[in-house]
């Protein structure tokens, strides 16, 4: 459970100060015979802030249980 808690708590922090992601997705747009005709887009995922700070707040919640049990 503390190994849980620990991996609430960075992947909110790394949440709250990024802020998001971004990803590169590549598109076959034309395929004509031998050419083929291929796009690139790059894709963002924005990550709220309440849920960052939630994810803080869980992980938290069950560092402090997993202590307890032990």
């Amino acid at each position: 459970m503390r190994v849980t808690g620990v991996i609430l708590i960075v992947l909110g922090l790394a949440g709250f100060f990024t802020g998001g992601f971004s990803f590169t997705k590549e598109t076959t747009q034309a395929k004509i015979g031998p050419l083929e005709l291929t796009v690139k887009d790059k894709e963002t995922v924005n990550v709220p802030q309440w849920l960052s700070l939630g994810a803080i707040a869980l992980g938290a919640v069950v560092l402090v249980l997993g202590f307890r049990k032990s």
